[in-house]
């Protein structure tokens, strides 16, 4: 893919043209802002699909207030205005662009699964082929995504401080209790509208969070999982595995076979070796496996009755290889 890397120095953003297409674009933006306070409105140009890959920020629109992180997205058409601040520091995203055929959703928020932050991860790493490949990935990513949920302002607000919480990695943050008594909110009230705002407990968004910095590890290497493992809070390697499978659809061995080593464009963002990356090597594009078929894969251009037989072909090649 051809990188552009375009840095603004007013607005503290480094941009980075990943894919350009007729019916999509695919950009990384890195922010530096450290800002508790909303910013003038920006405008959205056009239907556009923002995904957080580190950080986090908050956003608030005609939708009301959330707070945007690996676990939530936001969807704008176009017109659409958004006001941000970064509290926490800066952040790195990627920012898609669609034709209207391409997003049938809702704007607003948009719950990201571990399945789909692992698609997002595939689509910055799809090969030079964008017209199918790249596609392909993309359709993958935006079937997985699924719209946020509105709710009240106080509802929304009190989920709102238990992601920080957790995100933040809050010392009262290591249990439920705990956590609702650092909101003052009974632990049957935080657990009661944390599900119905999100549409997962709050254990599944705590083992979410914890797989999308498990990812990160894996991503960059990470060999010894027991110590992953104890690092992240899990019991034990198997209890990281299982959880690791359960949300992603793949084991961490499988994990770093999807993310060989090679040059990811987040690395280009910052224009040096360095990054979101650190100094190991990041997973090439052009050699990353693509999810299998039975694991929550989409498979695109195959028919509803043909994936198993498209599945044995692919492992017969996989054997052979």
């Amino acid at each position: 893919m051809k990188i552009l890397v375009v840095r603004t120095m007013a607005t503290m953003l480094e941009s980075a043209v990943v894919t350009v297409t007729e019916d999509f674009a695919v950009r990384t933006v890195r922010c530096h802002v450290h800002r508790s306070g909303w910013s003038e409105p920006e405008p959205a140009t056009g239907h556009s699909l923002v995904l957080v890959r580190d950080g986090r920020f908050r956003m608030r629109s005609r939708h009301g207030r959330a707070v945007i992180d690996s676990t939530t997205g936001y969807a704008q058409a176009p017109g659409e205005e958004g006001q941000f601040a970064h509290p926490a520091g800066g952040d790195v995203c990627t920012a898609i662009t669609l034709a209207p055929h391409l997003w049938k959703g809702p704007s607003g928020t948009v719950r990201v699964s571990a399945r789909a932050d692992l698609a997002h991860r595939l689509l910055l790493r799809a090969g030079p082929d964008v017209a199918y490949e790249a596609a392909e990935r993309l359709l993958d990513l935006l079937a997985r995504l699924a719209p946020g949920e509105g709710g009240r302002v106080r509802r929304r607000a009190l989920v709102d401080e238990a992601r920080e919480a957790i995100v933040g990695g809050h010392p009262q943050a290591a249990g439920l209790i705990p956590l609702a008594r650092l909101l003052e909110v009974s632990p049957s009230h935080l657990s009661r509208t944390f599900r119905q705002e999100t549409g997962m407990s709050v254990t599944r968004y705590r083992n979410r969070v914890r797989v999308g910095l498990a990812l990160d590890r894996i991503e960059r290497g990470e060999q010894d999982l027991a110590g992953l493992a104890a690092d992240l809070g899990f019991a034990d390697h198997a209890h990281l595995t299982r959880t690791v499978k359960a949300e992603t659809g793949h084991p961490p061995a499988a994990l770093r076979r999807l993310f060989r080593p090679g040059t990811c464009p987040l690395e280009r963002v910052a224009g040096s070796g360095s990054g979101l990356y650190g100094d190991a090597a990041a997973p090439d594009p052009q050699r990353a496996e693509p999810e299998r078929p039975g694991e929550g894969a989409l498979v695109v251009g195959v028919p509803q009755n043909d994936v198993g037989e498209h599945a044995r072909r692919e492992g017969s090649a996989v054997a052979d290889a």
